[in-house]
């Protein structure tokens, strides 16, 4: 396990520097000069140099990336241009409100889904099957932002059941927090919750087919019998790897649902430094999305062999 751990770090590195790379390029293809934006559009020339020489922007491009990368290895992502904050601490604090709804979500969502869509397989072609199905289909046909405009419709403005505008951190304030938690936690798990059944009921079906399900049925076992000690287990490893790149995909940002609920979360910060031309964030953004999703990939696949059997880390 040890030596699996330590080659997957390993191959890491050179998709890391792949995509800092990556990130590094696509930022200066955004229109617009950061210099420009700080000092104004009445700023003379000189002032304008003088900016982009203190900003290191006169210099080649090869020469920024080494500099920015020599930084970013010792955890120095550089400052706002917006806000002259610190860009990591700006990006964790709004990593935190992010994973606690990303978090919370993924595990409601997974825990509604995967007996779904088991039973969903067990009642293959039946009434409570196509149900399913179809209600799933439903659930991922229906746009996020469209899903969480009309909750916060429902629940917030016809109702007056919760809050519409605003967040309170968990850390601060653990009921409130969570109050304010509830319309884009449901928005997220009714939209995973589609995209896991789905996956559920089809690795359980393969499962199904096995020989082995035959043989236990043959001995006499009972059904539920064979899906708890028999099916379930061995048919959750496909859906554990998706439940993974789920995570890793919302806990880079879920930009839609932040904004619609105004969550300052990493996806809206994202959004904003992009609006506001704010390269050293938007670059410290991408650069840690892509660290999470690796991070969120490796437990996915040491945690593997624990809910696949037949899987071993080697």
């Amino acid at each position: 396990m040890l030596r699996f751990a330590l080659t997957r770090l390993l191959s890491t590195i050179p998709t890391l520097l792949l995509v800092s790379i990556a990130v590094f390029g696509l930022i200066r293809l955004i229109p617009g000069d950061p210099a420009s934006l700080i000092m104004g559009d009445l700023a003379d020339t000189a002032a304008l140099e003088a900016a982009r020489q203190a900003m290191g922007l006169d210099r080649p491009v090869p020469v920024q990336f080494l500099i920015w990368l020599g930084k970013a290895l010792t955890g120095d992502l550089g400052n706002s241009i917006a806000s002259n904050e610190p860009v990591l601490d700006l990006v964790l604090r709004r990593f935190a409100t992010s994973a606690w709804m990303v978090l919370i979500a993924v595990a409601i969502a997974t825990l509604i889904a995967v007996p779904l869509g088991m039973l969903a397989a067990r009642r293959q072609n039946g009434a409570l099957d196509l149900g399913i199905i179809a209600m799933s289909t439903l659930l991922v046909s229906i746009p996020t932002f469209w899903l969480g405009l009309m909750i916060l419709l429902t629940f917030g403005l016809k109702l007056g059941w919760l809050p519409v505008i605003g967040y309170v951190a968990i850390t601060s304030d653990t009921k409130a927090g969570l109050i304010y938690l509830i319309m884009p936690v449901l928005t997220l798990v009714l939209h995973e919750v589609g995209i896991i059944v789905r996956m559920a009921r089809a690795s359980t079906l393969d499962v199904l087919r096995l020989d082995y399900v035959t043989h236990a049925r043959a001995k006499g076992l009972s059904e539920a019998a064979i899906m708890t000690k028999h099916v379930a287990r061995n048919a959750f490893g496909p859906t554990w790897t998706l439940i993974g790149l789920i995570l890793g995909n919302l806990l880079g940002g879920v930009a839609v649902v932040e904004t619609v609920f105004t969550m300052p979360g990493l996806g809206r910060l994202i959004v904003d430094a992009i609006y506001a031309r704010d390269y050293p964030v938007i670059q410290g953004c991408l650069l840690f999305v892509a660290v999470i999703y690796m991070v969120v990939n490796l437990i996915v696949d040491l945690l593997y062999p624990i809910f696949d059997p037949r899987v071993t880390a080697q």
